[in-house]
C-alpha cells in the first residue's frame, strides 16, 4: 500500500451525491410506509413494491462495482441506504446479507465465473444470497462449525445444520460455510466456502418462530447430502474462514446502520409527541424529566453515528477495520435500543400502543445486540485486540 492510499478522509459534510442518495431513499421508504412495512411482516409478506422500487433506483447496489452493473461507491453509502431505510420505519435485514456480506465476499474473493453470475442480479435487487455459518452448538465458536463438506468426483456433498439464517425464503443461493477438511492435530478444521442454490435437493428448512416484526424470516436449515459443483467453491479450500470474515466487518456496519436509522425514527416520534402532549398547563418535552433523556439518546446516537462512519471510511479504504466495525456495532446497537426504550417511555401507556409504531421496533435493535455477534464477544475482542489485555475465552 502506498502512502497515499493509506490516507482516509471521513467527510464532516456530505456531499450533494450522499445528500441525494439518502433523500431519494427516504422518499421511497416514506410512500411505502412503517405501518405497510410492519403489516406485511406480521402476515409473513415480503416488503417487494418497496424493494423494487429501490432496486429501480440502483440503491439496491450502491457498493457493488461498476464492472457488473453496480453503483462503484462503497459501504459508506450502502450504510446510508440502510440508516434512511430504517429512519423511515422500514428496516431491511436482507441489505446485510445479501449486498453486504455475499456482495462483499464474492466482489472480493469469487472467481470471475462467479462474481458474473450473482454481482449484476445482487446489485439489481434481482438476486438474493443470504450467509449460513451459526450453527447451534457452535455460537460464537466458529471453529466448532460441523457441518461438512466432502469431496465427490468434481463436486462437494455437504451434511449437516444451520441456524437463525436470515432470509432463505427469499434467497436464490446460501453462502455456506463448512467443515472441508481437517488441520494439523489439535488445531481448527479447515473450513470452505460454498454458493449452494437455495433449492437444491437435500436441503430442507424449517422456520424459527421470533418475536421479531420482521419481513426477513429466521430458519434452521438441514443440508442431507447436498450436493454443490466444484466451481460453486470460493475462494481457496480451506480458506473459508478468513474469507467469511471479508463480510462480517460489513455485517456489522449494516446492522449498525439499522440501529441508527431505527434510533432516529423512535426519537423524531418521541419528539413530536412530547412537543404536543399536555397533561398539565405545557408540553411535556419541557419538563427535564422528558427532555433530559431524550437529549441523552440524542447524543449517543450521534456518536454511534459518527463511529459507523468513521468505521465504514476505514473499510471502504482497504485498512484494517475489525475494531472500528466492532465497536461501531456495540456502539449504534446500545444507542438504538437507548433511543427506542426512551422513545416508548416519553410515550407513556400509549408506548405500548400498536398505533404508536414503537413496539415493532424494540426486538428489531434488541436483536442487534445479540447478533450478527453479541455485545460480550465486541467486548472481549477490544479487550484483547485493543488494551492487550489476556484473551479470557
Amino acid at each position: 500500500m502506498n502512502e497515499t492510499s493509506s490516507i482516509v478522509a471521513l467527510p464532516l459534510v456530505e456531499s450533494d451525491e450522499e445528500r441525494a442518495i439518502r433523500d431519494a431513499v427516504r422518499t421511497c421508504a416514506l410512500r411505502y410506509g412503517h405501518d405497510r412495512f410492519i403489516d406485511a411482516a406480521r402476515r409473513g409478506e415480503s416488503p417487494t413494491e418497496l424493494w423494487d422500487s429501490l432496486a429501480a433506483g440502483g440503491y439496491l447496489g450502491v457498493n457493488i462495482p461498476e464492472a457488473y452493473g453496480g453503483g462503484g461507491l462503497g459501504l459508506r453509502e450502502l450504510c446510508m441506504v440502510s440508516e434512511e431505510l430504517a429512519a423511515a420505519g422500514c428496516p431491511l435485514l436482507l441489505l446485510l446479507v445479501s449486498p453486504a456480506i455475499a456482495g462483499t465476499i464474492l466482489t472480493r474473493h469469487g472467481s470471475p465465473i462467479q462474481r458474473e453470475r450473482w454481482l449484476p442480479g445482487i446489485g439489481a435487487g434481482t438476486s438474493k444470497i443470504v450467509f449460513a455459518i451459526t450453527e447451534a452448538d457452535a455460537g460464537s465458536n466458529t471453529h466448532r462449525i460441523a457441518t461438512t463438506a466432502r469431496r465427490d468426483g468434481e463436486d462437494w456433498v455437504l451434511n449437516g445444520a444451520k441456524t437463525f439464517i436470515s432470509g432463505v425464503n427469499e434467497a436464490d443461493a446460501v453462502l455456506v460455510v463448512a467443515r472441508s477438511g481437517a488441520s494439523a492435530p489439535g488445531a481448527p478444521g479447515q473450513l470452505s466456502l460454498f454458493l449452494v442454490d437455495a433449492g437444491a435437493p437435500g436441503l430442507q428448512r424449517t422456520v424459527i418462530p421470533t418475536a421479531l416484526d420482521a419481513p426477513e424470516l429466521q430458519f434452521t436449515l438441514f443440508f442431507d447430502n447436498v450436493r454443490v459443483p466444484g466451481d460453486r467453491l470460493v475462494g481457496a479450500e480451506g480458506d473459508g474462514l478468513r474469507i467469511g470474515f471479508d463480510g462480517l466487518n460489513p455485517e456489522r456496519l449494516i446492522a449498525a446502520s439499522i440501529c441508527t436509522g431505527t434510533g432516529r425514527y423512535a426519537l423524531e416520534r418521541a419528539c413530536t409527541y412530547a412537543r404536543e402532549r399536555q397533561v398539565w398547563s405545557a408540553p411535556i418535552g419541557s419538563h427535564q424529566g422528558i427532555a433530559h433523556p431524550l437529549a441523552e439518546a440524542k447524543m449517543a446516537l450521534e456518536l454511534a453515528r459518527h463511529t459507523m462512519q468513521r468505521a465504514a471510511a476505514l473499510h471502504d479504504a482497504g485498512l484494517p477495520a475489525g475494531e472500528a466495525c466492532n465497536m461501531a456495532k456495540f456502539a449504534a446497537a446500545e444507542a438504538g435500543m437507548k433511543c427506542v426504550d426512551q422513545a416508548i417511555q416519553t410515550h407513556g401507556g400509549n408506548g405500548i400502543a400498536l398505533e404508536y409504531g414503537l413496539t415493532s421496533l424494540w426486538w428489531t435493535v434488541r436483536l442487534m445486540a445479540i447478533a450478527p455477534v453479541s455485545r460480550e464477544m465486541i467486548l472481549n475482542y477490544v479487550a484483547e485486540h485493543s488494551l492487550g489485555l489476556p484473551r479470557s475465552y
